[in-house]
C-alpha cells in the first residue's frame, strides 16, 4: 500500500518549482541521480515559472501564501546570483 498523497494546495505547487530550482542550483541532491550539480539555465527556468505564478495570482493569494512565494523567490534569486558569480 502506498503512502497517502499530500493535499494539493498553493504552497505545495510553489514548493514543487522551488525544489526544482534548488536542485538545479546544487542546493539539494537530485532525487534521481543522487548527486548535486548546477544547471543555471534550468534554475532560471524554475525561478521564472515561480515569478509567472506570482504575477498571475497577485491579489488572489492569502497573505501566508503570498509571503511564502515571495520568500522562495528571494532566496532562489540570491542563490542564483551567487552561483552565477562563482561561474564567472
Amino acid at each position: 500500500m502506498s503512502a497517502p498523497l499530500p493535499t494539493p494546495d498553493f504552497k505545495l505547487l510553489a514548493s514543487t518549482f522551488a525544489t526544482q530550482a534548488a536542485v538545479s542550483l546544487g542546493q539539494i541532491e537530485n532525487p534521481v541521480t543522487k548527486k548535486r550539480g548546477v544547471d543555471l539555465a534550468q534554475a532560471k527556468f524554475a525561478i521564472d515559472l515561480l515569478d509567472v505564478l506570482k504575477r498571475k495570482t497577485e491579489g488572489n493569494l492569502e497573505a501566508e501564501e503570498a509571503q511564502f512565494l515571495e520568500e522562495c523567490l528571494y532566496q532562489l534569486r540570491v542563490a542564483y546570483i551567487d552561483q552565477s558569480a562563482k561561474r564567472g
